[in-house]
């Protein structure tokens, strides 16, 4: 006890120095930046002034206080953090449009959502919607989704059940135990064990705040994992802990029906990932007005008003290093020419397999210390989804705003496991796991931007040695066997949607499939990955966590996003702040709960 004792103390004063002796920097959320809102801007013209500002050197500001690799939600998160402080930062982008994950693209008419399908946590008073707010100014708007929000296929058409998930902290479990009559026990103990374990990723963050000799004698010594119910769950595997709760499998595999959103099967999954997005989604579910594209084009000109920019068709091809091994700035091709751009400080949104094993020269690379943080991660699972136009309003269609979560059993891993395992022949036939949505049925301002059209998009994973072979073609114009494979991958998926949505059968315009080969070229994901590294159980080892921080190998180079924190917006949001916090040497997490909580008084005292 006495030792625990003396470990909490030092850590205590490593966080007293840091944060109040020390010099900490200006506060982002020091005041309230919400502005009234301005009318929505439809005209893909004027957003793409925005969204689509190319790379010259020309448009290069000048005295940059940083350089931002990447505008994904984490890069532009930093981004409009160091712009809130006064901080000229630079964002450079290699696709044609800025965004990541968050970007949309339009075919025939219509515009699909490529990574953002429904977020949590964004009740007014909230501190997630806090930061979002304070990120966009105000300008970003949300849809609630249906409730239930969530229905969970399970079984082939001749013996099929449908398991609705609702929000709200009481009705999802009184739902829950509807369904599944005489499992009340194991449904409030799985609830009760999910927010408990949730509740403690905040000893995550502080690992990577605190000084790195002590976040790791926190390890060394197992206090991490005792103080913190996170991690020590974080090595049970979801099958494990669900399998102890109840013997009905149909149960089993509800309670783990989620994992597509981090991309583990239930037995490779940790528990504690597991019970963020449970509790992420227990207040309801929300899509952005307007699309996706929304939250770049609302974050853009908070940049650009500290006099920054976010630049596209700016493929960064090394980080710039001085002879002391100091990041000093970075390489982008212009065609055939290197442009250099130089400031004090780079911060990756690039990923960590792209940071260090890709951007670094050859001899930075073999660093002991970086060769260390990449043998502790791994690519996570490749991508595959499919775009669907369609000819009619979500009221002809049957659409509406919720999601479907498709599998042909309840034995989750075996399928799973079978599928990605199986030659790309077989398994194209027998897709077990099919997510559907409408972005189209999400968006109240769909009807005015595209009436009589409507967009169902569908997000699975496939093995990125499927589609190896061809990912030097010519994207758009890869041979025969390829087009013919994801012929295979699109019609064995429509017929399980056209199962679900009968009405659309008839009524397809347009079909095309992104593989993983397509995610490398556009998000610039090496394995095809759509939630960077790895999310199985090695992610939430303590060490790990001690270890991958903000602050790499390299003086004056940053992580930030998915592979900093979590993956996900909301996950790629907190490796934001995290890094945020690192270089203005302050804790940004706590300083958004802050201003949500006044943010919350202020509004309580206008209502009395």
């Amino acid at each position: 006890m006495w030792i625990a004792v003396i470990v909490i103390s030092l850590a205590l004063v490593a966080i007293l120095y840091k944060y109040v002796l020390g010099t900490p920097g200006r506060n982002p959320f020091a005041i309230d930046t919400r502005e009234p809102l301005k009318p929505m801007v439809f005209d893909r013209k004027l957003k793409n002034k925005v969204l689509k500002q190319g790379f010259l050197a020309s448009k290069i500001p000048q005295d940059l206080d940083a350089i931002v690799v990447g505008s994904g939600i984490g890069g532009l998160a930093i981004a409009v953090l160091l712009a809130k402080v006064g901080k000229k930062v630079l964002v450079l982008e290699q696709h044609d449009r800025a965004g990541g994950c968050c970007h949309t693209f339009s075919e025939q008419g219509f515009e699909f959502d490529v990574g953002i399908h429904y977020i949590g946590e964004l009740l007014d008073h909230k501190p997630f919607r806090c930061v979002v707010d304070q990120l966009t100014n105000g300008q970003l708007q949300w849809d609630p989704l249906e409730n239930p929000f969530d229905k969970v296929v399970l079984g082939p058409p001749e013996n099929r059940r449908i398991y609705p998930i609702y929000s709200g902290r009481k009705r999802y479990i009184d739902e829950l135990k509807k369904c599944f009559p005489g499992e009340e026990k194991a449904i409030d103990e799985y609830v009760r064990l999910s927010k408990k374990v949730a509740n403690g990723i905040w000893f995550m963050v502080l690992l990577k705040l605190l000084p790195t000799p002590l976040a790791k004698f926190l390890v060394h010594i197992g206090l991490a994992s005792r103080l913190s119910p996170f991690f020590r769950y974080a090595s049970r595997s979801l099958t494990d802990v669900v399998s102890e709760l109840t013997q009905n499998k149909d149960l089993r595999a509800v309670m783990s029906y989620i994992f597509g959103t981090y991309g583990k099967m239930p037995k490779d999954a940790s528990f504690s990932m597991h019970s963020l997005l449970l509790c992420h989604y227990l207040n309801g579910a929300w899509y952005p007005k307007g699309g996706a594209s929304e939250i770049a084009y609302h974050m853009i000109p908070i940049i650009e008003k500290a006099g920054g920019a976010v630049l596209v068709r700016a493929p960064v091809n090394r980080i710039l290093l001085n002879d002391a091994k100091e990041a000093i700035g970075v390489s982008v091709l212009k065609g055939q020419e290197e442009v250099h751009v130089h400031a004090p400080i780079v911060i990756s949104d690039a990923g960590i397999f792209n940071t260090y094993e890709r951007l670094l020269p050859k001899d930075v690379q073999t660093m002991p210390a970086i060769q260390k943080q990449l043998s502790m991660v791994q690519h996570g699972d490749a991508g595959l989804s499919i775009f669907i136009g369609l000819d009619g309003t979500k009221e002809e269609l049957g659409l509406k705003a919720d999601n479907y979560f498709i599998f042909p059993e309840n034995n989750l891993d075996e399928l799973l496991e079978g599928y990605m395992k199986g030659n790309r022949e077989e398994s194209s036939k027998k897709v077990p796991l099919i997510f559907v949505a409408s972005s189209s049925a999400k968006d109240s301002t769909w009807p005015e931007r595209s009436p009589g059209k409507s967009t169902v998009t569908v997000v699975s994973f496939a093995n990125y040695a499927w589609f190896e072979e061809w990912k030097d073609e010519k994207v758009k114009n890869r041979s025969i066997d390829y087009k013919e494979l994801k012929e295979a991958f699109i019609n064995s998926i429509l017929e399980a949607v056209t199962e679900i949505y009968p009405k659309i059968k008839d009524r397809i315009v347009y079909v095309d499939a992104g593989t993983p080969i397509t995610n490398q070229h556009y998000i610039a994901a090496p394995k095809g990955e759509i939630y960077g590294a790895d999310h199985g159980i090695a992610r939430f080892n303590v060490e790990l966590n001690a270890t991958i921080r903000p602050q790499t190998p390299i003086k004056n180079l940053f992580l930030t996003g998915q592979d900093v924190m979590l993956c996900g917006f909301a996950g790629a949001l907190a490796g934001a702040l995290t890094c945020g916090s690192v270089i203005l040497n302050r804790n940004l997490h706590l300083d958004a709960i802050g201003l949500a909580k006044r943010v919350k008084n202020g509004n309580n005292k206008k209502k009395d």
